[in-house]
């Protein structure tokens, strides 16, 4: 194509005015790359040249790849963004991919640890600037129920022991208070001690590597399955997993949805709604108890 060079204003959009993370802005660019690439092969010159006749057949060889239909869904939701930009801009007049649905895969529903073997995990033997670190980024995790990028992202004063809460950054450059547990804390007040055995002296993250600088989300990754395996966790560990087993374990106890929305900082609470059928069973019962339809004439 003639002109892929607007695929690098539209990131410096994503980085400058939206203000996006720089993973999330290079995921944008590298679907937006594949789709032109897509249009060179294809023999379409320029964007305002793309139509949905277009868009339908670069989905349907994503598919016939052997692409998932939520890595599709992906694509195509990077590429009506960056049309959008494009009309913003008066580079094109319509949005190609606007009338263009992305096949339906099947709904996955997310994992989570259940209570007991969430405490085994957390359960870190042994003590140290590294093992106080893990366990205080761990015990995070699971209290206030962060994203992987919030976590990587802190910085030493976003934490306020007194008051017990993390000030965290999330998607869209939205910030949320949420409460930090008791064992956070604990964990937390004791890799304050030993962060200075790591840390270079200027530095102002929250959790650093043995190199002294900001820890990586990689090097988080690596640390949660060090543990579950050390921990003899028999399920696949990953950081957001933490995230799916807090929201999970509060609304049970809570059964207040909007209250878990605003603790993981979800925009839309359809988003949330996917964990409420972790506890059906349990909600069902409470229905059962406590509707007037449904109560039994002898519980009245």
């Amino acid at each position: 194509m003639d002109d892929t060079g607007w695929i690098d204003r539209f990131i410096r959009h994503l980085e400058f005015e939206r203000r996006l993370s720089p993973l999330t802005c290079e995921n944008y660019r590298r679907d937006l790359k594949t789709l032109a690439a897509w249009c060179e092969k294809s023999g379409v010159g320029s964007w305002d040249d793309l139509n949905s006749e277009h868009v339908r057949a670069y989905s349907a060889s994503c598919f016939r790849k052997g692409l998932s239909a939520r890595s599709i869904q992906r694509r195509l939701s990077a590429s009506r963004t960056f049309f959008r930009y494009l009309m913003r801009e008066k580079k094109v007049e319509k949005n190609p991919i606007t009338s263009v649905s992305a096949p339906k895969g099947k709904k996955r529903l997310p994992g989570n640890l259940d209570a007991d073997r969430m405490a085994r995990l957390l359960a870190i033997p042994g003590d140290g600037a590294i093992i106080d670190r893990d366990r205080a980024i761990l015990e995070l995790l699971y209290s206030s129920g962060l994203r992987l990028a919030e976590l990587v992202d802190l910085n030493i004063g976003d934490v306020d022991m007194h008051d017990a809460t993390v000030h965290v950054t999330g998607k869209g450059n939205k910030d949320r208070v949420v409460p930090v547990g008791r064992q956070a804390l604990k964990a937390l007040r004791q890799w304050s001690i030993t962060r200075s055995d790591l840390a270079d002296a200027d530095e102002k993250a929250m959790f650093v590597s043995n190199r002294g600088t900001r820890i990586s989300s990689r090097s988080v990754q690596a640390r949660v399955k060090h543990w579950a395996k050390k921990q003899g966790i028999d399920a696949n560990v990953y950081p957001h997993l933490f995230r799916h087993s807090f929201a999970t374990h509060v609304l049970e106890s809570s059964h207040d949805l909007r209250g878990v929305q605003e603790l993981l900082g979800h925009a839309n609470i359809s988003t949330t709604q996917v964990y409420t059928h972790l506890d059906f069973q349990h909600l069902a019962q409470i229905y059962d108890q406590t509707h007037p339809r449904a109560r039994k004439k002898n519980d009245t």
